[in-house]
């Protein structure tokens, strides 16, 4: 009886818990967490220490294959709504000292994403 007791606990603390774990990251997310690097993406010159700060924010969120693949497909959504220069995207990763995954790019299959 102590052992059935135990398991209905266990159960209600992962129905409790699990809600709150699983949080969905949005293209607004991704919108308000890039829009520091607006500047550099159309103009060049030097990444601004707000946009570094979103994108690690963005990466850190990422958590998950769907999260990634989502922050990907947003990011090149944001990319052909707003005329950037060249291939800028693809440099931030490496000029903010962040670890991405994927290539930050139009041309990136976002559904191969890991």
């Amino acid at each position: 009886m102590a052992a059935l007791k135990l398991v209905c606990a266990l159960v209600l603390c992962m129905l409790v818990v699990e809600p709150i774990a699983t949080t969905t990251i949005t293209c607004g997310d991704v919108t308000s967490k890039v829009a520091g690097c607006l500047s550099y993406l159309q103009n060049g010159g030097n990444v601004p220490k707000a946009c570094c700060d979103g994108i690690r924010s963005l990466n850190n969120m990422a958590r998950t294959t769907p999260d990634r693949q989502t922050v990907c497909g947003c990011l090149q959504a944001a990319a052909k709504a707003v005329k950037i220069k060249g291939n800028l995207a693809e440099t931030l990763p490496a000029k903010c000292s962040v670890n991405i995954p994927y290539k930050i790019s139009t041309s990136t299959n976002c559904k191969n994403v890991k």
